[in-house]
């Protein structure tokens, strides 16, 4: 693979490499295969993949809630390890928000561990390029997880914005 980065929306036949990817990575919480399949399907249109030589290596899936149609929630962020330290998880961020700041989206939010040094990283330098504020603030506690924390970390919700397109 050493062919130049193509970002763009995922589609239902990208589903189970974005699952390999992601299980590939060890440190995500994995969802079902089924789960990127629909997540490729259904919300393609606020998501992207960077595919090399037609192969997907690297995708940030994201959603709008209706109640806040202004912000998108990246749910996950995942670079195939042969991709991984060339910056490729910021420029998926950069396309996915140069995407969705023409249909309306000033904000971006995502979940972190407070111990997920790798992701608070890479979103305080997403709001840092696009000069924007960056909140944080606790939105789920162990014991908040249906099976009373096993082992789950606390999730503190990071929003950044209002995001103004380049």
């Amino acid at each position: 693979m050493s062919g130049k980065h193509l970002i763009e929306s995922p589609t239902k036949a990208d589903g189970a490499a974005l699952w390999r990817i992601a299980r590939d990575s060890q440190k995500l919480d994995l969802n079902t295969p089924y789960a990127y399949l629909l997540w490729c399907r259904d919300f393609a249109e606020s998501s992207v993949v960077a595919k090399v030589d037609g192969e997907a290596v690297g995708f940030v899936i994201a959603y709008r809630r209706p109640s806040e149609p202004a912000a998108a929630l990246v749910w996950q962020v995942a670079v195939d390890a042969s991709q991984r330290g060339k910056g490729l998880a910021g420029q998926l961020l950069d396309a996915l928000f140069t995407r969705l700041s023409a249909d309306g989206v000033r904000y971006l939010e995502t979940t972190i561990t407070p111990d997920n040094e790798a992701s608070i990283r890479l979103f305080s330098s997403f709001a840092k390029r696009w000069n924007a504020a960056l909140e944080s603030r606790r939105l789920f506690e162990s014991a908040d997880f249906p099976d009373g924390g096993g082992g789950h970390e606390p999730e503190d919700l990071y929003r950044i914005g209002p995001l103004l397109r380049n």
